[in-house]
């Protein structure tokens, strides 16, 4: 199949990124140093706080920008928006303050999801469970499911999948229990910890719990009827089909990933974060069907939407690798120069 029809199967034609200067890796390091201290460190008073309405609209912008899978921004942004939202905690009161810690568990939330597609485990547990403890000190209900999903994410991450398919069942059953009419945040939470479960359960090879979760997400999505960013979930029915793929790949199963990819419209998926993952979770199907040339092409296409996905990311330079390692004479010279295009080695 020749790259412009596949890409035009896949939807990624219909957009474009453009592609930032890289970061050396001093300043990588220093980013990442940054980040490090503002996660640990004592508040400290600067000379003005920013007021509430400042600080929802930094974290909003950060949950964007990491969205759009700018990662080297959004990381450069965090540290001195980690401090401020730790002293607006330390220091306001009453629902200022409790507004001041969810905000707080957000940002915590988008530092957490960083660090672990950076693969840094450490620091991305002491971030998510520092959203989680933020959450918790918001007395929101939604909030809380909301921070579940990363500590769960950082759970399977560590290789702990029984204990994050119990966290994210345990938390969507909290929170589907105190809701009666329930709101859009309301299922789109609910539904992303039903996924995250279901993915959990599938990693264990929990082939019941697997389908029991997924089949209760795919009714929340039903309800929510279409697919929105509601607190920042990008939940709806395509990406339920997206977890679907994820999900068969993990069962060995790269026919029925590739079949639920095909059904996937992917222009209706509101970020490109989304998009991405599931472009690359494709690119991996094609790869074990041994249809090299889908697989590099597909790849590729997720580099067009999501630069950063593809440039940053070390699982993503294992699939350019499994690629190019594997790849028939025919394809092999292509994705040769793909590879050296990002600075990959085999």
């Amino acid at each position: 199949m020749r790259r412009r029809d596949f890409v035009g199967l896949a939807g990624a034609a219909l957009f474009s990124a453009v592609v930032a200067q890289p970061l050396t890796r001093d300043e990588e390091a220093a980013g990442a140093d940054d980040l490090a201290a503002a996660l640990t460190e004592y508040p400290v008073a600067g000379p003005q706080l920013p007021e509430l309405p400042q600080l929802a609209a930094a974290v909003a912008r950060a949950k964007r920008t990491y969205q759009a899978c700018r990662y080297s921004k959004v990381a450069a942004m965090l540290p001195t928006l980690i401090r401020s939202l730790r002293l607006a905690c330390a220091t306001l009161d009453g629902d200022a303050r409790l507004k001041a810690h969810a905000l707080s568990a957000e940002a915590h939330h988008v530092a957490a999801s960083i660090l672990l597609k950076q693969e840094d485990k450490g620091l991305a547990w002491l971030a998510a469970d520092r959203s989680v403890h933020a959450a918790q000190a918001s007395e929101s209900p939604l909030m809380m499911g909301s921070s579940a999903r990363i500590i769960t994410h950082a759970l399977m991450d560590g290789g702990h999948h029984r204990a994050a398919t119990g966290m994210a069942s345990s938390a969507a059953q909290r929170l589907n229990s105190a809701l009666s009419q329930p709101s859009p945040n309301d299922l789109s939470v609910y539904g992303t910890l039903l996924l995250r479960g279901a993915v959990a359960a599938a990693q264990h090879s929990n082939r019941h719990t697997t389908a029991e979760l997924l089949d209760e997400a795919e009714d929340a999505g039903r309800r929510l009827g279409y697919d929105g960013n509601h607190m920042w979930t990008a939940f709806g029915p395509n990406n339920v089909l997206c977890h679907r793929v994820n999900i068969a790949l993990s069962f060995g199963d790269a026919g029925s990933a590739i079949e639920n990819a095909r059904r996937i419209d992917i222009n209706a998926l509101p970020i490109n974060e989304r998009k991405a993952t599931v472009l690359l979770d494709t690119s991996r199907a094609f790869l074990a069907w041994g249809k090299h040339d889908r697989a590099l092409y597909i790849l590729r296409a997720a580099g067009d939407i999501a630069p950063e996905e593809i440039t940053t990311r070390p699982a993503t330079h294992r699939l350019v690798r499994d690629i190019l390692a594997t790849a028939s004479i025919s394809i092999r010279r292509e994705a040769r120069e793909y590879a050296e295009s990002l600075g990959v080695t085999a």
